[in-house]
């Protein structure tokens, strides 16, 4: 079921030293190297196969959805889990993203050599599987499409099991959001599209943007969306495009920082219901 809105409504609110969560008390643990070995293992056993992979269409021109995707990567680093984030060169990366590799406090970009869905598909669950690995707290793979790849027959449709959409208040963006969601789920019913509104003032605007296209999605396709709550794309968003930083590390108050974190937090929470299923 689409979430409320108003999950991320703490963007919005100063936050109080009383209300930050208090650590919970360490349980008692077996000593011993034998108990250290079995809590190894069941520590593995308890880590998914491969972290879950959200795709998001991202035009090459896009500098600002780029910018939102690359600082929820960020965020979900920050959140102790990881964060990578995958796009193929055919487009040059460098006009989008930061530069390949470990970034801020152990996020990542990978470059792939990827030309269709069914490559990036296979470079993506390399990945996830590699990460997995190391990842003690769970995490999410995100993989940047270009939009023209998902009008090509391909065999890397379970790329899009589940994808992540940006939509703007601009009648002609939720015109074009919603084609983009209706060509990956015409995919297959397997196929899960979130949608994360962004330039929006105000929470009900947001709502009704986002009731908008839930509401013709199920008349016409019969589909569920799921939303992913709102981004501010205000002054330190842009700041950060130029700086090339995270908006949480170089403005961790501003609305926009808070707003990220929240949809950040949402996608990790889905990734660990999916892990789990």
């Amino acid at each position: 079921m689409p979430r409320d809105l108003r999950d991320v409504i703490d963007y919005l609110l100063p936050q109080r030293d009383d209300e930050s969560p208090r650590p919970a008390a360490a349980p008692e643990l077996p000593s011993g190297p034998a108990a250290r070995t079995t809590d190894g293992v069941e520590e593995r056993l308890r880590r998914p196969a491969a972290l879950p992979i959200v795709a998001v269409p991202i035009g090459e021109r896009d500098v600002v959805r780029a910018a939102f995707v690359w600082n929820l990567a960020v965020e979900v680093a920050r959140m102790g889990a990881s964060g990578t984030l995958i796009t193929p060169e055919a487009d040059d990366p460098s006009l989008l993203w930061p530069e390949p590799g470990r970034g801020p406090v152990g996020s990542e970009v990978v470059v792939s050599s990827a030309s269709g869905l069914g490559d990036l598909y296979r470079a993506a669950v390399d990945v996830a599987v590699d990460r997995a690995a190391d990842a003690t707290a769970g995490g999410i793979v995100l993989v940047r499409i270009p939009p023209a790849w998902l009008s090509r027959p391909s065999t890397g449709h379970a790329l899009l099991r589940w994808v992540l959409l940006f939509a703007s208040l601009e009648p002609r963006d939720l015109l074009e959001t919603y084609g983009l969601a209706k060509r990956v789920l015409d995919w297959g019913s397997d196929c899960k599209v979130g949608i994360t509104i962004h330039g929006a003032r105000r929470i009900g605007e947001a709502e009704q943007a986002f009731d908008l296209l839930a509401g013709v999605t199920a008349r016409h396709l019969g589909r569920v969306l799921v939303s992913y709550g709102l981004l501010v794309d205000d002054l330190h968003v842009y700041r950060a495009i130029v700086s090339r930083r995270p908006v949480g590390l170089e403005h961790p108050q501003s609305r926009a920082a808070r707003a990220l974190r929240d949809v950040a937090r949402l996608l990790l929470e889905d990734a660990g219901s999916a892990t789990r299923a």
